[in-house]
């Protein structure tokens, strides 16, 4: 299976409905419907990545606006006490869907180790 067949992909794609809180010509991002926050908030790349280790040198642009995507949608969603930046990368990491995707997670305070 490649990424472009992941649950992400159909969203992308509008095969599958999603929350859609943002998009641009890079991005998307949409809430988690089973969130870990009162707010979760998922944004992926439309480019197919896996995964982070997968990335390449080509890909910073991409990565750094997906990281100032995140700040967008923080600020949209008046995040202002802090917020949470999760990227699980492999079978270790906790990923679960194999493309590139940032949680976005606040209305909470965190503990610290994760888990």
């Amino acid at each position: 299976m490649t990424n472009q067949d992941t649950i992400f992909g159909k969203i992308i794609r509008r095969e599958i409905p999603a929350d859609i809180v943002y998009e641009d010509d890079q991005t998307l991002a949409f809430r988690d419907v089973n969130p870990q926050a009162p707010t979760h908030i998922l944004v992926i790349p439309k480019k197919p990545i896996p995964k982070l280790a997968d990335a390449q040198a080509d890909d910073t642009q991409l990565l750094g606006h997906l990281l100032q995507t995140v700040r967008k949608i923080a600020e949209q969603e008046q995040l202002t006490n802090g917020y949470r930046v999760v990227i699980n990368t492999g079978n270790d990491g906790g990923q679960t869907v194999y493309h590139l995707h940032i949680h976005l997670l606040g209305g909470r305070a965190f503990a610290w180790p994760p888990g």
